[in-house]
């Protein structure tokens, strides 16, 4: 009986051992982030929208730091270390026991090629699906000098042709190789223990299976993708394009769902963004991680929020920024240069200034439903104002004010006749005195 669709069980095998040594950074290059997540997190989450539950993730040697992003990301990857870098091929073996329980697919990623998207994965399974042993991703490049090309006939792939060995009539192909690759799972461990290390680096090229698939008269093919997508990410300026190539995809998504950005080019998003509908975004807005926005909320130009809630109808900004832990609710209003954290603004609340930090300790301060604060005032934690207290404006507010009362507290007005003009002449006269 032949498996067919959901019941093919697929194995992801996502290679993260690369040095990065381009980015001149001290963190690995896999875990440096677009849109707030890591590249390792994009290739990860790409791969289990695509239905695929069974990763086993490949690393370099004294990694414990990948190892953690990889678990944090898939909690049921299985890790396997490459100790010596001996080629792609090489890498994808580090993972033999994982290869040789038994899957009908075998698919290989690279955590440097982070904008891959679920669709390209799943049109590739369906070429496996289809009876081919090997299927190639390919690309049309704008400029395909250095890549190696596909060499076809129809939809058959005849073998991957690295630019310094290509004839002048490959290097005239168009088509280029992206590195992934998806493999008929019962065959993929003979394939690629085939392959040798006949080539001027001595090493064993993931490439090599398609020539070693002709050769054994089995089916093999390509999928195409759109060169931006099979970007590999290399150095700072790859990770940049990288990084507006995804601010791209979510500001249109963001678009598409009904949010309206006035200059979609200023606002920055994080990969879990949530927007509502009817959602009012100015220029330049930035969104960190864990932000879940209402429907009809306005959030005025220059804003920063991370890890809050806004509730329906609230309005933010400008200027406004918002800390871990912040909540705003239906209606409120959090002003200009307003800043908050761990605050919970309640439905129709418009903020004010509260002094919960001893140098030690942070403090808690609740404001009662319908309390009027009056402007220029500060709210000194641990401090409870009652619903439907008033605070007179200056007031520095250190106890409790019960429901419906008024405090006021603020230092007793003296007025001097004469003083400024004594003090000119004073001052004046200091000054000549010095010159």
């Amino acid at each position: 009986m032949q498996v067919t669709g959901s019941e093919r069980r697929c194995l992801a095998v996502v290679l993260a051992a690369g040095e990065g040594t381009r980015m001149k950074s001290s963190r690995p290059k896999v875990l440096h982030d677009i849109a707030g997540r890591s590249m390792l997190g994009h290739v990860l989450a790409s791969i289990q929208e695509a239905g695929i539950a069974d990763v086993a993730v490949v690393v370099g040697p004294d990694r414990p730091d990948v190892e953690a992003e990889a678990r944090a990301q898939a909690p049921g990857a299985s890790l396997f270390v490459q100790r010596e870098r001996l080629g792609t091929a090489h890498a994808v073996l580090a993972a033999r026991d994982a290869l040789a329980r038994g899957y009908h697919e075998v698919l290989v990623l690279f955590a440097d090629t982070p904008l891959i998207e679920t669709a390209t994965l799943i049109a590739m399974r369906r070429r496996l699906e289809a009876g081919n042993a090997v299927v190639a991703l390919g690309f049309e490049a704008a400029d395909p000098t250095g890549y190696g090309r596909l060499v076809t006939n129809g939809q058959r792939l005849n073998a991957i042709r690295e630019h310094k060995d290509a004839t002048e009539s490959e290097r005239a192909i168009r088509i280029c190789n992206s590195g992934l690759m998806a493999i008929d799972g019962a065959l993929a461990l003979s394939l690629l223990d085939a392959v040798d290390q006949n080539n001027a680096q001595k090493e064993f090229y993931l490439t090599d299976i398609v020539g070693i698939a002709c050769q054994r008269d089995l089916s093999t093919s390509y999928a195409l993708a759109p060169e931006d997508e099979v970007m590999g990410v290399n150095d700072r300026v790859q990770l940049a394009r990288a990084e507006a190539l995804t601010q791209d995809r979510l500001r249109r998504k963001a678009m598409l769902n009904g949010a309206t950005l006035q200059a979609p080019e200023t606002v920055h998003f994080s990969f879990d963004t949530v927007l509502g509908r009817d959602v009012v975004i100015e220029p330049y807005v930035y969104f960190g991680p864990r932000v879940k926005v209402a429907d009809h909320v306005a959030i005025h130009a220059f804003s920063h929020l991370e890890d809050t809630v806004v509730d329906s109808n609230a309005s933010l900004g400008p200027f406004a920024r918002t800390r871990p832990g912040s909540h705003v609710g239906a209606a409120a209003k959090i002003g200009n240069f307003v800043e908050l954290k761990k605050a919970n603004i309640g439905a129709g609340a418009a903020g004010t200034i509260t002094c919960n930090y001893d140098g030690f300790f942070k403090y808690k301060t609740t404001i009662g439903a319908g309390a009027f604060i009056g402007a220029n005032s500060s709210l000194v934690a641990p401090i409870r104002i009652g619903e439907g207290a008033y605070v007179g404006s200056g007031s520095v507010i250190t106890k409790d004010v019960a429901p419906d009362q008024l405090a006021v507290a603020r230092g007793k007005q003296m007025s001097k006749d004469g003083w400024g003009a004594s003090f000119r002449a004073a001052s004046e006269a200091k000054k000549k005195a010095k010159e």
